[in-house]
């Protein structure tokens, strides 16, 4: 299963118990030409059986929702439909939510802080490859990355694929939450080149995300996040 080409509708399903923040979103994502709302879920649960049978290209998941947590939920989505982009939006600024959202592969962890009218850009990211995480999450993503250095300090470093010098430029540009085309503009390439340079970092460490990917070179010590600039 492919994603969706740039003039297809995105079809998206809404994961959320607030039936308020639910219809608002629904109100707002329907004025949108390229964006189609195929169903809303109310829990975690609810969620699993509507991917399951209507297969949508991004689900919006909140993080705490009854009988199936938002995590558990995003979990059992990705296994069951590798392709299908998972945006978590959700009042939770816990660490430990956005750790374990990760680990159970959200392409996004974005806060309800946003406006409603910015979840139609960051679906359209989304689906093109990006990984999106609020600015205010991102530092403790950083703060966890540092921990995960410190951790593997002290542990035996095992050989590690190699990447090309642009790729590293790459991968520490990403590391600090640079969109594609962001660094594109800091390093004079085209977005194309930025695109081709992660897919390569991606195969190279057998990984299928950018936010991995990071947490990877950590661990690896293929980057040093106490010097972000490089």
């Amino acid at each position: 299963m492919t994603e969706p080409a740039t003039d297809d509708v995105i079809r998206v399903l809404i994961a959320d118990d607030q039936a308020l923040f639910r219809r608002g979103l629904y109100v707002v994502l329907g004025t949108e030409e390229r964006i189609e709302v195929v169903a809303e879920a109310e829990d975690g649960e609810d969620a699993i059986a509507k991917a399951e049978e209507l297969v949508p290209d991004v689900v919006l998941m909140d993080v705490r929702m009854p009988r199936v947590n938002g995590i558990e939920a995003a979990r059992r989505i990705r296994d069951l439909l590798p392709s299908t982009k998972i945006l978590m939006l959700t009042v939770s600024d816990e660490e430990d939510d956005l750790y374990e959202a990760i680990k159970a592969g959200a392409n996004g962890y974005l806060l309800k802080e946003i406006s409603v009218e910015e979840v139609a850009d960051a679906i359209h990211a989304v689906v093109q490859g990006q990984s999106l995480i609020s600015p205010s999450m991102a530092s403790k993503l950083l703060s966890e990355f540092n921990s995960l250095a410190r951790q593997a300090a002290a542990q035996e470093q095992l050989p590690a694929p190699v990447l090309t010098a642009r790729e590293l430029e790459v991968l520490k540009l990403v590391a600090r939450g640079m969109s594609n085309r962001d660094v594109a503009d800091q390093l004079f390439i085209s977005e194309n080149t930025v695109k081709n340079h992660v897919r390569n970092i991606l195969e190279k460490l057998h990984l299928h995300s950018r936010m991995e990917a990071v947490m990877y070179a950590v661990r690896k010590r293929l980057l040093d996040p106490h010097h972000p600039e490089g």
